[in-house]
């Protein structure tokens, strides 16, 4: 079949990727055009609106779709292991390589690799990736000898890069190299009548695995729905109606039944003073780190990770 064929505004990939609104009929056209092409892209949202299965979506859509397809979590590798997760390692490269390791870019060779919490790694870590990514090598930790890859890049991350680039704290150079095309997700709350689509989805899914009669959402049920914001996102959907499955009585789903998490619920609670508290610790950091170095703004900017022109727009925020 062709990439065309399946991709439909109700669903891609079987049931993995679902959405009947504009935006994420938006989604699945850009996933037509660019699936077919070797073009790097970069997927950005919120947490838990589904970034990964946009990567998926793309790899399984693609030329390369036989091949493997590799997700890292590089925002969650250590310095140490990074190189070694990344690139491979031989036998005694440290104390304990015991044994010639490939690399999770050799592994995903011919298919996609998806680096996922791209905006997290360090600027050391980002030189070394932008290295591979110019060459299209890679030379295990150890050996001299670089190793060709073949490999297609969806990178993904919930913060803002540009952000992160005029901060000094990532490289202008490898946000151009990742981002040939961009894929906004939109969040949950901004995708309308998709939240009772998810819904429904996710009731099926979990009526069938705690073998219950297949529910149905009551009016009030999918109105609160509706009305909830979902700072959890898709997950938080999911997460919620497999507990209301849980909890059920009946074959009707409550408005009662849908608790919301707490976690979130705190989360948003506590944003406004949260953020008061953070505005005072920074602002009190920085006095601190400009006392400490007597006034020397450079000095003082190198301390905090930031740059000099980031310093100065908190000290003017501050108004100190």
């Amino acid at each position: 079949k062709k990439a065309g064929e399946l991709l439909d505004a109700k669903t891609l990939i079987g049931s993995e990727l679902l959405g009947e609104s504009e935006q994420m009929e938006a989604i699945f056209y850009k996933i037509e055009k660019i699936a077919p092409t070797d073009a790097n892209i970069l997927v950005l949202g919120e947490n838990g609106t589904g970034k990964d299965l946009i990567a998926k979506a793309i790899h399984q859509h693609s030329l390369r779709a036989s091949k493997p397809f590799v997700k890292v979590d590089v925002g969650a590798l250590t310095e140490s292991l990074f190189e070694s997760e990344l690139f491979g390692h031989v036998k005694g490269a440290f104390t304990d390589a015991r044994e010639d390791r490939m690399g999770r870019f050799e592994a995903a060779n011919g298919g996609t690799i998806f680096l996922d919490e791209i905006g997290n790694i360090s600027l050391q870590q980002q030189a070394k990736l932008l290295t591979v990514l110019q060459n299209r090598t890679v030379t295990r930790l150890g050996s001299n000898k670089p190793m060709p890859i073949d490999v297609r890049l969806v990178c993904a991350t919930n913060l803002p890069l540009q952000e992160l680039a005029n901060e000094g704290r990532f490289r202008k150079d490898l946000i151009y190299r990742i981002n040939t095309v961009e894929i906004i997700v939109p969040p949950l709350r901004k995708r309308g009548k998709d939240i009772v689509l998810l819904a429904d989805h996710f009731n099926q899914i979990y009526s069938q695995k705690y073998m219950k009669p297949q529910l149905s959402f009551d009016k009030a049920a999918r109105e609160k729905l509706l009305m909830y914001p979902f700072p959890g996102n898709v997950r938080e959907l999911q997460y919620t109606i497999e507990r209301a499955v849980i909890m059920a009585e009946g074959d009707e789903l409550k408005a009662a039944d849908l608790l919301f998490s707490p976690i979130e619920f705190a989360t948003e609670g506590a944003e406004e003073p949260k953020e008061t508290n953070l505005s005072t610790v920074e602002k009190n950091t920085i006095l601190k780190v400009i006392e400490k170095h007597n006034g020397n703004i450079t000095k003082a900017a190198k301390e905090l990770g930031l740059t000099r022109t980031a310093l100065y727009r908190r000290l003017s925020k501050y108004d100190i």
